[in-house]
């Protein structure tokens, strides 16, 4: 029994070593260059939306963008869609967009989504999750306000209440 229970206990010590080994390698040894912060230049990207057209960041220089990194498999995604579609109706005719980055999903699977959800704002679609990447964004949903000199103002981490959506929104109105 004292055996087992020494296994046991060295096991689990193994494991909690290992995690924190993990945590201050992703802390200090990662790749931390490729993160987009507060104060950088939102790099621009090109990606294709649902129809097929090409939605590149460089295109709305000179208006607020909400640029938000989510997937259909995220709940808290799915929580904030609808609000983020009526803050979109409010906004898009003051110089604010949304640009909803889905990340690494089917187009079948991403168009049923927004027919349910009835979305209307783009959604360009990372396949690749080279944008993902070339932002370094970790959790979903993330988003980041960008003002309309295409500077990230704001990152986000995690849903949002409408009232969040509309504060954010404002926040990056030209």
């Amino acid at each position: 029994m004292k055996r087992k229970r020494l296994l046991m206990r060295s096991m689990i010590l193994l494991v909690m070593i290992g995690a924190i080994g993990y945590m201050f390698y992703i802390n200090f040894f990662s790749d931390s260059e490729a993160a987009v912060r507060v104060g950088d230049e939102a790099p621009n990207f090109v990606l294709k939306d649902l129809e097929g057209n090409e939605a590149e960041l460089e295109d709305y220089r000179g208006q607020g963008v909400f640029l938000n990194f989510w997937g259909t498999y995220c709940p808290p995604c799915e929580r904030e869609m609808p609000y983020m579609q009526n803050q979109y109706e409010i906004y898009k005719d003051q110089g604010v967009e949304i640009l909803a980055v889905n990340v690494g999903e089917a187009e079948l699977t991403v168009d049923s989504f927004v027919q349910r959800h009835n979305l209307s704002f783009p959604i360009p679609m990372d396949t690749n999750r080279q944008v993902l990447d070339q932002y370094g964004v970790i959790p979903l949903p993330t988003t980041m306000l960008i003002d309309s000199e295409g500077t990230v103002v704001s990152v986000i981490t995690g849903g949002m209440t409408e009232a969040d959506i509309a504060e954010y929104m404002e926040s990056i109105k030209p």
